[in-house]
Order: structure tokens, then sequence, then C-alpha cells
């Protein structure tokens, strides 16, 4: 069978990822990046001088951001990202003002296709705000892991899935048809005692690795206590504590409406550069 080139490849099982939130909601989630999020999402939206009376929050887990957004949107409904993403978001043709997603994105398979429903799903002039992880998130653990890996047992196994970064999202933003396309990074540096206890918050994240060509069998112990060294010597504080980079790649975009500022068409200029340029020498 000759492979369809239009579909997404197929990088993270999404049963899995379903499974590891559903397991760290019962051990007690660790939600401090989802907190400053939704309240990072709350400002933001607070400077938008705009009445949002219908919105959908995508694929955001747990109650944080709902609980921020309270008072200052409508009806704000919950769309799940389906497990089958040859599935479609349960969102109407041009049915929202807002749409929200916090921390889900990084996950998906097919983002390209999830931005396009999103914006086909605006009314005109409707707005998507989300967060998602990406850029050199996690970079020491990945480093860390990569050497220990080659050192102890001869070869790299992909351990920590592959984040976007900030060019590839303003990119597909242009590509699904949004106007005004804005992106930006919070950068999140947070210590912590050791490579284990920055592991258990990724296991009370939700956050394991659910990558399709993950690694099956169990992690060598020897492995894992070479790893834990090297990022001790590596990315650690004068105190001992560890450093853990965690990337927020904001993005936003609008749905075309004729009220929106339009860029000048090449040409259009009054004034030549090269006349400014004579202007300012006289």
């Amino acid at each position: 069978m000759t492979p369809n080139p239009n579909t997404a490849p197929v990088l993270f099982d999404r049963a899995l990822l379903r499974a590891r939130q559903s397991r760290a909601s019962g051990l007690g989630p660790a939600t401090f990046l989802l907190d400053r999020v939704a309240a990072d999402m709350a400002e933001r939206l607070h400077a938008v001088l705009r009445e949002f009376k219908h919105a959908a929050d995508v694929g955001t887990p747990g109650d944080p951001v709902r609980n921020a957004l309270l008072g200052r949107v409508g009806q704000l409904a919950r769309i799940d990202l389906p497990t089958l993403e040859s599935e479609p978001l349960a969102l109407q043709p041009q049915s929202l003002d807002l749409i929200v997603s916090a921390l889900a994105f990084q996950f998906v398979n097919d983002l390209p296709g999830v931005l396009a429903q999103i914006r086909r799903a605006l009314k005109p002039d409707g707005l998507l705000l989300a967060a998602m992880i990406g850029g050199d998130t996690l970079t020491e653990l990945r480093q860390s892991f990569a050497a220990a890996e080659a050192e102890c047992e001869g070869g790299v196994s992909p351990r920590v899935a592959p984040f976007a970064d900030l060019r590839d999202v303003g990119a597909l933003l242009q590509r699904a048809g949004f106007a005004l396309p804005v992106t930006d990074v919070d950068r999140i540096v947070v210590r912590y005692d050791s490579a284990f206890a920055l592991m258990q918050d990724i296991r009370r994240m939700g956050a394991t690795n659910v990558l399709v060509e993950r690694r099956r069998m169990p992690t060598r112990r020897a492995t894992l206590l070479r790893m834990a060294q090297l990022y001790s010597e590596r990315f650690a504080d004068p105190d001992g504590r560890i450093r853990a980079t965690f990337d927020v790649i904001w993005l936003s975009g609008w749905a075309p409406h004729e009220s929106q500022q339009k860029p000048l068409k090449p040409g259009s200029a009054k004034a030549a550069l090269a006349e400014a340029v004579k202007a300012r020498k006289r």
C-alpha cells in the first residue's frame, strides 16, 4: 500500500497519554506550569478589549484555565482532543468568538490539521489564544539521558518528545489561515533536589514518554544513576540543586475580518527607501 503523503506522522500514543494523565490525577497532579499558564492567559485576555460570549477550551487538562477565566468569558465549552486524530474536533463552523488551549498542543500528531479546524470554528474576527510546551524544554534531561545511554548502553533511544520551536509555530498559524499571528516564549527555569525529583514531577504532570517509538524495555538502574550523576555535574547550581528548563510557546491569531489592519502591498509605499535616505542626509 502506498502511504498517503498528506497523512501526518503518528509520533504520540494519545491513548497512552490519556492513561498517563488519569494516573497523574490519582497521584496528586503537579500543576505549577498549568497554574502559571492559566494566570497568564487570563492576563492576556484582560488586555483584549473584546467581549467573548461563546468560547471553547480545546484539550486543556484539568480546571485551572476554566477557573482563571470565570467572569471573563461567557459560555466556555470543553472540547477534548480525540484519541484518534482522524476524528474531527467537535466544533461547528463559525460558532465561537474565542478558543483557548493550555499545554495540550505539544502532544498533537497533526497540529496543522487541528489549527485549521479551529480556524474554521471561529467567527470572523474570533481569537485563538493557546500555550504549548516547546523550544528547549527539558534540554538538560535530554542531554543527560543521551550521554548516559551512550556510555552505559552503547546507543540512544528517544525519551523526550520533539518540541516545536517559535518559528515553526508561527508558520503553522499562517498556514492555517490566521490573520495577525503572534508567537512568543515564556522560559521557566525550575530547580530540583535531583533528577529523580524532576522525573517524579513529570510523572505527576502526566507527561512521561508517550512517543510511539519509545523504548519498551525498562531503563537499566545503572543508566538511571549515571544520568542523574551527569545531570548534577553539568546542570547544578552552587547549592547543589539542578535546573530544568520549560519553554512555554504562546500563540495567537484571529479569524480574518475586513475590519482588521492589512499589511501594505509590495510597491504601495508612497516614498521609496532611497528617497528617504537622501532626505536624512540633507
